[in-house]
């Protein structure tokens, strides 16, 4: 009589341990929350330079409140940001007041906290009607929220208040965007764009030029000159 063989085709559990397919393989990095190898089946040298990759030396905590009374002179205008960590996740600490009329587009998402005082964030919501897209969003203390990829946003701060702000990394080849909209028809005046690597410095170069070149800051609709700091409401 002839030996029956044994069909793994019959055991599911066995089949997903003794013959794992490539979706079975999927890394997960811990510190950006992506996969690392969605596709293909790592190999071991490929899981090394990974591992290699990952280890860095770690940090100590950082207390907030001391650091803000330690440095407070490195949240001044026109930006009034510090970045404490800028790899894989960029965390800046910002002050107020602010004096910008600039919106800021970012082509990944923005995480926003109060930790002190309330700020406002005004947007343009493109997913609203024309005329209904400009709007604010009131960010108290000890609020958080989350900012959607490429939406314009402009953040005002007032005095003796600070937040935190998380940015991710951004990818090769994106750009991020300073757009002005002029304060008369809410037409775009002007945009300025560039592969985000130190924020802070970047966007008061984008700023800086703004405000020395007339002819950018004029409406081609209707030839208001766009202001270069919010003016006092009448």
């Amino acid at each position: 009589m002839a030996r029956r063989t044994s069909d793994r085709r019959t055991s599911p559990r066995m089949r997903s341990e003794t013959l794992p397919t490539k979706h079975a393989w999927t890394l997960y990095d811990i510190e950006t929350g992506l996969d690392i190898c969605e596709n293909d089946i790592p190999t071991s040298s490929s899981i090394q330079e990974h591992i290699m990759a990952s280890t860095r030396p770690l940090g100590q905590p950082l207390n907030i409140p001391k650091w803000v009374a330690e440095n407070s002179h490195m949240l001044k205008p026109p930006i009034n940001n510090y970045c404490v960590y800028n790899e894989d996740v960029t965390v800046m600490i910002v002050g107020g007041p602010n004096e910008r009329t600039d919106y800021h587009i970012n082509e990944t998402a923005e995480w926003f906290y109060q930790h002190k005082g309330s700020m406002l964030l005004k947007v343009v919501d493109t997913s609203l009607p024309a005329g209904q897209q400009f709007k604010d969003i009131h960010i108290h203390e000890g609020d958080m929220f989350l900012l959607p990829p490429n939406t314009p946003h402009n953040p005002v701060r007032f005095k003796d208040t600070v937040g935190i702000v998380l940015e991710q990394k951004r990818p090769e080849g994106s750009l991020d965007r300073l757009r002005w909209y002029c304060q008369n028809c809410r037409e775009q005046v002007h945009e300025s764009s560039f592969h985000c690597t130190d924020l802070g410095t970047q966007i008061k170069d984008a700023v800086n030029g703004f405000k020395e070149d007339r002819e950018k800051r004029t409406c081609k609709n209707c030839g208001t000159i766009c202001d270069t700091a919010p003016q006092p409401k009448a």
